[in-house]
């Protein structure tokens, strides 16, 4: 149970399944959207462009804790989803059809392909699940490199024309700012509520134990490929805007180590909860920017070093990062956030 402050009690059904509870709460929430929507009239293109980026990461982790920190269902493929919704946007644009009505059609033709590679989660699980998603990220990438070159442009990949919202074109970072963090707004809260369904339960049953979950009549296969579709639908979605971000798409962006990336969101930030892809890609994509800027600060005061190392830079602290999280704060950085509101509720008693 949450600790809540004192005077906070429900009044009545509606009041105690409320997210946001109080007026307190709801002015805080409205300054946060207010300042979050506000910050391309105050900070330059670069930063910009991280919280785009950021965002679109956002989106991709949230599906991939839905399979993964809600029904234990463990994925390697998610950036193979994300590289189907971006050629999907990509392919419909340059057929002449707007980018606006490509959104959603990519994240359905992503969560369909999910679907697909869904179905072994009938028979197997854990590693082997794992090596099952691991095929489509082999799979997915290949057919995009060497099929039908003529339509998905091969290795080189597709150059996608910037969208337009009648006289407003969206061709840089401070423009395509407002419909990723719409998305992600979105996305944000339907992944925050999926737990709170009947779906959401019957998910984290099968996570808890399936066994237990199937004899109280739970349908394990089908729940677990709505999971699969719901994590490839967030991913398709990402990749479209994704599309949108880069106006260049091709294979190689939708790598095996970005799939890692993206595993790697969801365990820091903490699996299971909605508030934990947030948490994890803004820690990780914050520390590769870090890393990024280090680098050649690095090289000047240290030439000694090898320009091969200082490359490997990000990778190391990635994999740094994802084992001292491992080790010392297994549950994410939301569960040390919940601990921290516990703590400063109860003050100043010490237990």
């Amino acid at each position: 149970m949450a600790i809540r402050l004192a005077g906070d009690f429900d009044t009545s059904y509606a009041h105690d399944m409320a997210i946001i509870r109080n007026r307190g709460q709801w002015g805080m929430t409205l300054a946060f959207v207010v300042m979050l929507f506000a910050l391309p009239f105050f900070l330059d293109a670069h930063i910009i462009g991280i919280l785009n980026l950021i965002g679109i990461s956002i989106i991709a982790v949230h599906g991939l804790n839905i399979l993964l920190g809600y029904t234990g269902q463990i994925s390697l493929g998610q950036a193979a989803f994300m590289a189907v919704g971006a050629y999907t946007a990509a392919v419909l644009v340059k057929a002449g059809i707007s980018f606006w009505l490509a959104l959603p059609i990519s994240g359905l033709v992503a969560g369909l392909v999910g679907l697909l590679f869904g179905l072994p989660s009938l028979r197997i699980k854990g590693f082997y699940l794992a090596m099952a998603t691991l095929a489509a990220q082999m799979i997915i990438p290949w057919f995009f490199r060497n099929v039908r070159t003529d339509i998905f442009g091969g290795m080189p990949g597709l150059i996608m024309q910037p969208p337009r919202l009648g006289e407003i074109v969206f061709n840089s970072q401070p423009t395509i700012y407002f419909p990723i963090m719409l998305t992600v707004v979105v996305c944000t809260i339907a992944a925050k509520n999926i737990a709170r369904t009947r779906l959401g339960r019957a998910l984290i049953a099968i996570r808890d134990n399936d066994l237990a979950a199937e004899l109280l009549g739970i349908e394990q296969f089908m729940y677990k490929l709505r999971a699969f579709f719901l994590s490839a639908l967030y991913a398709g979605l990402a990749g479209a805007l994704w599309a949108m971000y880069a106006r260049s798409i091709n294979p190689e962006q939708f790598s095996l180590l970005t799939s890692v990336w993206y595993l790697g969101m969801v365990i820091v930030g903490g699996m299971g909860s909605a508030l934990g892809p947030i948490l994890g890609t803004v820690f990780l994509r914050g520390l590769e920017e870090i890393t990024t800027q280090l680098a050649p600060v690095l090289s000047r005061l240290f030439p000694q070093l090898e320009a091969g190392l200082l490359a490997a830079l990000g990778p190391i602290m990635f994999g740094l990062a994802l084992m001292l999280f491992l080790v010392f704060e297994p549950r994410g950085l939301a569960h040390r956030w919940e601990i921290l509101k516990a703590a400063w509720r109860l003050r100043p008693f010490a237990h």
